[in-house]
């Protein structure tokens, strides 16, 4: 059974920086497309930033120079760099992946980020 496994989110003051971990497990293949996405209440969960297992990355424009999506394919594990947070970050972020030829997708648990003063 895959699993998508988050840490890292947290309070932050606006300015600061957070790491995000999301850990997949399960899976008899790497995979082939790794991201994030957010939800801010009463909003709609959007892309934030993915990446492919070979290095092709995509952002958000909300979160460009900003973020910063990276891999370990060798661990299965996607990474979420987060620096010069601001209070409209503030989301439950969740962790995604596209594993197998048929293209299944899987969503972690989610984390929630929290940026205030």
């Amino acid at each position: 059974q895959v699993q998508l496994v988050e840490s890292g989110g947290g309070l932050v003051q606006p300015g600061g920086s957070l790491r995000l971990s999301c850990v997949v497990s399960g899976s008899r293949f790497s995979p082939r497309r790794m991201g994030w996405y957010r939800q801010a209440p009463g909003k709609q969960r959007e892309l934030v930033a993915s990446i492919t297992s070979g290095g092709s990355t995509d952002y958000a424009d909300s979160v460009k120079g900003r973020f910063t999506i990276s891999r370990d394919n060798g661990k299965n594990t996607v990474y979420l760099q987060m620096n010069s947070l601001k209070p409209e970050d503030t989301a439950v972020y969740y962790c995604n992946s596209v594993i197998g030829i048929s293209n299944n997708v899987y969503w972690g648990q989610g984390t929630q980020v929290t940026v205030s003063s």
